[in-house]
């Protein structure tokens, strides 16, 4: 099993920047594409951002691009989701989640574990 965790959201004012990590734990880990997604409250859950352990690859949706970035630190088994310039747009659950499919793969239904979810909340 893979078992992941999320921690780091909270309540920010626009334009703020928040770190968001989820702690992956479980032998098969590093066979795993790591992703972020968020889901507003009636909004279908939307992919942000993803990267592999090994190579270190990465894959933003337009909307965070330039804005966010993902990493991991594999000695930690810890993936991180640094969030700058935040919108009130960028309001929402973010969960994060593990795939066998490459980093560029945005689909929910092709990930099979997920976090229980981090609160992130932009203000104007």
């Amino acid at each position: 099993q893979v078992q992941l965790v999320e921690s780091g959201g909270g309540l920010v004012q626009a334009g703020g920047s928040l770190r968001l990590s989820c702690a992956a734990s479980g032998r098969t880990v590093s066979r795993y594409t790591m992703g972020w997604f968020r889901q507003a409250p009636g909004k279908e859950r939307e992919f942000v951002a993803a990267i592999n352990w090994s190579g270190g690859n990465t894959y933003y949706s337009d909307s965070v691009k330039g804005r966010f970035t993902i990493s991991r630190d594999n000695a930690k088994n810890t993936v991180y989701l640094q969030m700058n310039s935040l919108k009130p747009e960028d309001t929402a659950v973010y969960y994060c989640a593990a795939s066998a499919y490459h980093v560029s793969n945005t689909e929910p239904d092709k990930y099979d574990y997920w976090g229980q979810g981090t609160q992130v909340t932009v203000s104007s």
